[in-house]
């Protein structure tokens, strides 16, 4: 990372903003794993989690999304075996703080303000955002307490160093794929459907979540986290399949409000279709999708198998996340019965042998 240099940030401070209302659904789950008692992993890190989002929601970040159960649902379709505890618990966190930044450029601040977010994110730099809300430092100090984190793990467990600037720069350019929805929507501006396609891989955030998982597993070396960086096109592929997905899930909601064109919209807009045939057009874009996966897995004899199935399961949870064009993340009361199945009650392998 490049290093800070001293920015005059109050230049950009836009006082008396009115800020966008966007009303999310509170928490299926409450204050339950606050008071669940157990020792698992799940109901462990989910207590603590819990808690900080709690306290975080009650005073600087109220616009944020409260899904830190669902977000464990998604590290833990990646992969359930023991061994990869480590980065189920880190990435589970890196989920949220992705959650609270997509909440942050999507549902609160302005472009000029998320230019300079931006660019604080890029150079790793607090200093450069003094002149924003406060919700805006809490979201950045969450994501430095994250890093920090990730810091400690890596030297406790012996794993490569090398994987917290492949992290790093990962998350800026999500940060940076946010940034240009975010100018995208405030100019009313519809990109073509390839357009939005090549930012959506990236702003899927399963490049980053792909590239955290693996890179704290038991395969990280240099040469796997460089193809993971490389854009090969398996994760390409699982990431369209993610974003697109996610798209037809939740662009009804989001088009309620001052939001950028998704590429139903955009689909719609370019070739001059109906909201039936968008879906139609996209979804044999997945299956097409697909098709590039199961190819790219005969193909790639010399990556781990361990490590494309994590990249497939990515591809299946989205899937499974925004089936039926219903977004389960947001609405989590759609996936509650399946995490009570997962975590509250889960079915052991002992029991079915």
């Amino acid at each position: 990372m490049s290093t800070s240099l001293p920015v005059n940030s109050s230049q950009h401070a836009v006082p008396y903003i009115k800020r966008p209302h966007t009303n999310f659904r509170p928490s299926v789950w409450g204050d339950f794993f606050l008071q669940y008692d157990s020792d698992s992993e799940s109901t462990v890190m989910l207590f603590t989690l819990k808690l900080k989002v709690c306290i975080m929601q009650g005073t600087t970040v109220p616009y944020a999304r409260d899904r830190v159960v669902e977000a464990y649902f998604w590290l833990l379709t990646m992969s359930y075996e023991p061994k990869n505890s480590i980065a189920r618990k880190l990435g589970t966190k890196l989920t949220k703080c992705v959650s609270l930044l997509d909440d942050t450029f999507d549902a609160f601040a302005t472009v000029e303000e998320l230019e300079l977010f931006t660019q604080a994110i890029q150079r790793w730099d607090i200093s450069l955002i003094q002149s924003l809300p406060e919700c805006m430092k809490v979201v950045f100090n969450t994501i430095l307490e994250l890093w920090e984190e990730y810091k400690t793990t890596i030297l406790e467990s012996g794993q490569l160093s090398l994987v917290l600037d492949y992290v790093k720069e990962a998350f800026y350019k999500l940060a940076n794929s946010y940034l240009v929805e975010a100018k995208w929507g405030n100019e009313e501006f519809i990109p073509t459907y390839d357009e939005y396609k090549v930012n959506g891989i990236i702003s899927s955030s399963l490049p980053l979540q792909i590239l955290s998982f693996v890179g704290l597993g038991e395969f990280s070396n240099k040469e796997l986290l460089d193809w993971i960086f490389s854009h090969p096109k398996i994760i390409d592929a699982a990431s369209a399949i993610g974003r697109l997905a996610d798209d037809m899930g939740s662009h009804k909601f989001e088009q309620q409000r001052v939001h950028v064109a998704s590429s139903v919209e955009c689909c719609m807009k370019q070739y001059d279709m109906s909201l039936n045939e968008a879906y139609k057009l996209i979804s044999k874009d997945i299956e097409d999708y697909w098709m590039i996966m199961n190819e790219e897995c005969l193909n790639l004899d010399y990556i781990p198998s361990p490590v494309l199935e994590i990249i497939i399961n990515v591809a299946r949870a989205s899937e499974f996340t925004y089936e039926n064009f219903q977004d389960k993340f947001t609405n989590g009361e759609l996936l509650k019965e399946c995490m009570d199945i997962l975590i509250l009650d889960p079915i052991s392998i002992e029991k079915c042998e």
